[in-house]
């Protein structure tokens, strides 16, 4: 299973960007989906998780300014980021993680699943 993010960049704060993850190799159909970010010198987080029922949660320091979605015909997730601020600077990283909620999923600090490799996302 490979997932390939692909949306990050640099961007001014009040801005917007849509990060996109393409999975090859398996079908997300049945699969919890979710993106996580990780400042310089922070810890991985939990921003937005869906499963696959659509049922989706965020974590506090995003909600209302993103929104995760899913295609599972075209094997995507996605981000939409609104109102960016400059705390939202990170590394972005999709991960499918089968068997967990959403809300067990945005918990997640081990690399259980799959992982993408991460796509950069600054606001300046």
């Amino acid at each position: 299973v490979q997932l390939v993010e692909s949306g990050g960049g640099s961007v001014q704060a009040g801005g917007s960007l849509r990060l996109s993850c393409r999975v090859t190799g398996e079908s997300i159909n049945w699969l919890c989906m979710g993106w996580f970010r990780q400042g310089q010198g922070k810890e991985r987080e939990g921003v937005a998780t869906i499963d696959s029922d659509g049922t989706t949660t965020y974590s506090d320091s995003v909600k209302g300014r993103f929104t995760v979605s899913r295609d599972n015909a075209m094997d995507t997730l996605y981000l939409q980021m609104d109102n960016l601020k400059p705390e939202d600077t990170a590394m972005y990283y999709c991960a499918a993680l089968p068997g967990l909620s959403a809300f067990q999923a945005l918990g997640v600090r081990t690399n259980f699943g799959h992982w993408g490799q991460g796509t950069q996302v600054t606001v300046s």
